[in-house]
């Protein structure tokens, strides 16, 4: 009932576990924090959330419009519906490096088990697009240096995530890689690869976790868990998969109602009444009212 039971500590202890086990960690990407909920009653590991989900939701386009304070104040919302890490996209960082240490802190009060930082320039772009540019050397590495040294709790995940295989190549991106691991970042996020080979560079060119970003619509194919697991892939997020699979749904039902005048012939693909009840623990709700609320008013004179 409410929020979870489980503290953004206890989150932040069992997102480091997870990464440590071997095992490749599935994190689908929230749009809501009752689809935190559904996430996790579906038995995956983690939560993801995606800058562009966030942006796209205020109907923003993904380039930088969003800031820390919308950032934050959702990405807060999603991590204390459910019990399981939730890992959220800090973009650049929201500016210069104090501003990046000013993110991670706030981040860290919102319950976030964890956040990655990129290296492109502002205004970013999504990274699946063309056209993308990255910042230098030193630019990037002070982001990640600024968001170590700014964190409090030490198990908070600090992911450096880099775009600069899209801008040149494979071998840069392996460099990349390595410096912001020396600068500071507990995992890594190499951004639109091309295939599993590259996975498996950057796999091989540094010693810490690796992330494996299966988007629609992208630069990679949509690789199976199985797969990214064998070329050492720990993390796998699904970032937009859930909001445009809900849009999608939204939309076929407009369209039906505005044909035919009624949503009847898309009741069969909606959440019913009940189970959207026991999403938001409705009885335990109830239940609390009632022992609550258990006098009775004396009448009135």
């Amino acid at each position: 009932m409410l929020y979870s039971k489980t503290t953004p500590e206890q989150k932040r202890i069992a997102l480091r576990d997870m990464l440590a086990s071997g095992t490749i960690q599935q994190f689908p990407g929230a749009f809501s924090p009752l689809s935190a909920r559904l996430i996790e009653e579906q038995g995956f590991p983690g939560v993801y959330i995606s800058g562009a989900v966030l942006a796209n939701d205020l109907g923003l386009p993904d380039i930088g419009l969003t800031t820390l304070t919308e950032v934050a104040n959702r990405a807060g919302q999603i991590a204390r519906m459910t019990d399981l890490p939730t890992l959220v996209d800090a973009d650049t960082g929201f500016g210069e490096p104090m501003n990046v240490a000013r993110s991670i802190q706030e981040l860290e009060n919102a319950g976030l088990a964890g956040c990655h930082i990129e290296d492109q320039f502002n205004p970013k772009r999504c990274g699946h697009l063309d056209g993308k540019n990255v910042v230098d050397l030193d630019t990037a590495t002070k982001r990640i240096r600024a968001a170590a040294d700014a964190r409090r709790d030490p198990n908070f995940l600090i992911m450096a995530r880099t775009d600069i295989r899209a801008v040149d190549g494979i071998e840069a991106a392996k460099d990349r890689a390595r410096a912001l691991v020396d600068a500071g970042a507990d995992a890594i996020f190499p951004e639109a690869m091309k295939d599993l080979s590259e996975f498996q560079a950057i796999r091989d060119a540094v010693d810490v976790p690796i992330l494996a970003n299966m988007t629609e619509f992208g630069q990679s194919a949509l690789f199976t868990v199985d797969q990214l697991q064998g070329v050492g892939v720990n993390m796998v997020i699904y970032p937009v998969t859930l909001l445009r699979i809900a849009m999608g749904a939204a939309e076929r039902t407009l369209e039906t109602i505005k044909a035919t005048g009624s949503q009847e012939a898309q009741v069969e693909n909606m959440l019913t009444r009940s189970r959207l009840y026991d999403l938001v623990d409705y009885e335990a709700y109830n239940h609390f009212d009632t022992g609550v609320f258990n006098f009775h008013i004396p009448g009135v004179r």
